[in-house]
């Protein structure tokens, strides 16, 4: 900078202090960050997502609705149903074809029932103190779905004007739907208001949500919003999305991480990265859910058991301890292990006294009884543990709960470090009595874990 500019500026510099000194410049207030207001019935729910399809040899809402109060025993409190709409048939995958190809979003699948059925569904559910959300597969339609013909220019097209399916996708029995269409918003929004208003539904799991535009998703939401309380899961993994519009997002990061961890291609520390964009980069309201399965993964990755082997246990037990809202795919419970066929009829072979089933019904009554591990900001922080094996075992304190999880497949005796873990504990396992010091050992066998309860 030279001399005459330095002068210029410290002029200009002085004529600003003089003109400004009174009165002064306001300043603008930081604003808070915005976030959604969870239904009280979500605070401390489990989800159940539910394949009607392949859920009960007879595959309907009617079959479906026999099986609540085995559901409400279980203690989980929101349903996820799959898509309920009638399928399309052009282009059609399998027999069957795929939920996610939606011919009617105001009607029900006749392979399920009929729609008195389905309100049948709905009401039982309400009386035994279970929430209903529906399937809602906003980013595109099946290819004769009944807007085709009433509403082509509500439709993307390729570079030749035709329709077409989602770029990049395998998805050729959609096409993608264009949100620019003002009308197109409005229908969809009606459509959503429709479920909720006129038949009961408690809320959505948008499919691929971040295909669609997120100021649709915050329009939509706050006029749900104002019918009733509603509960909006977004299948996507984005901070902005629960400012406005969505209860809950996916964790497929962590899912992803305890995936490598299992193979054996990543230790315990591979966790600390999600836990700590978790804790630094999204809102404490925001729900993230947890998973060890789901109807994707099941059907095109591999069974739990496929996926995670040994460590299938302590995935789901970390799923319900850490910070997260837990979620069950149907036949978990039952210690499903095999692969449901997507586009057939494929039903679950239920069995009782699963091990499984005890064990998930443990979990969802632990986290009923502890609003520590209640979710987003109505639980507790998790706070880190150290320990003497850091690359095998992952520790944390979350209030009055202590988990110890060995991510190997290897036996060890760790030592923890510190004072969060010391006190007087229940083991959640067998309900015996535990005393911790600074610097006490645990043995833990191969994918070993520990819950301990203050």
């Amino acid at each position: 900078m030279t001399t005459s500019i330095r002068a210029l500026a410290a002029a200009l510099l002085a004529c600003a202090a003089s003109s400004f000194a009174a009165p002064s410049l306001p300043v603008d207030q930081p604003k808070p960050y915005v976030h959604v207001q969870h239904p009280a019935w979500a605070r401390s729910a489990t989800l159940y997502q539910i394949n009607t399809r392949q859920f009960t040899p007879e595959g309907t809402f009617k079959a479906a609705e026999a099986q609540l109060p085995r559901l409400q025993q279980l203690g989980v409190d929101i349903l996820w149903l799959m898509p309920i709409h009638p399928i399309g048939e052009k282009h059609r995958k399998g027999s069957l074809g795929s939920p996610y190809a939606v011919k009617d979003y105001l009607a029900v699948n006749p392979e399920f029932g009929t729609l008195a059925e389905f309100k049948s569904f709905v009401a039982t559910a309400h009386r035994l103190g279970l929430k209903v959300i529906l399937d809602w597969v906003g980013n595109h339609t099946a290819w004769d779905n009944v807007l085709v013909t009433k509403h082509p220019d509500w439709y993307d097209r390729d570079e030749h004007g035709g329709f077409r399916p989602t770029p990049w996708y395998d998805w050729d029995d959609i096409i993608d739907l264009d949100y620019a269409k003002p009308q197109l918003r409005r229908y969809m929004t009606n459509a959503m208001l429709y479920w909720v208003r006129d038949v009961g539904v408690d809320g959505y799991r948008v499919d691929a949500a971040g295909l669609s535009p997120l100021d649709f998703w915050e329009q939509a939401a706050k006029e749900l919003r104002a019918v009733k309380p509603v509960f909006l899961l977004a299948e996507w993994e984005s901070r902005d999305m629960h400012a406005r519009a969505f209860d809950a997002s996916y964790s497929w990061t962590w899912w992803d991480a305890m995936k490598l961890i299992a193979e054996g291609r990543a230790d315990a520390t591979s966790l600390y990265p999600y836990y700590a964009w978790h804790r630094k980069f999204y809102p404490r309201e925001a729900y993230r859910m947890l998973y060890t399965t789901n109807h994707d993964k099941n059907a095109w990755e591999g069974t739990e058991q496929e996926i995670f082997g040994a460590a299938a246990q302590a995935t789901t037990v970390l799923s319900f301890i850490s910070e997260g809202m837990p979620m069950i795919y149907n036949g978990q419970e039952a210690g499903l292990a095999k692969r449901l066929a997507f586009f057939e009829r494929d039903p679950i072979a239920w069995k009782d006294g699963a091990p499984e089933g005890e064990l998930l019904k443990r979990l969802i009554a632990l986290k009923k009884q502890h609003k520590a591990l209640w979710n987003g900001a109505d639980g507790a922080v998790m706070e880190p543990i150290a320990n003497s094996a850091p690359k095998q075992v992952f520790s944390f304190q979350r209030g009055n709960i202590v988990g110890v999880f060995n991510l190997s497949a290897k036996p060890v005796d760790v030592t923890l470090k510190g004072s969060r873990q010391v006190g007087r504990f229940t083991d959640f396992s067998n309900g015996a009595a535990v005393t911790m010091n600074d610097g006490s050992t645990l043995s833990l066998p191969a994918w070993g874990w520990r819950v301990l309860v203050k």
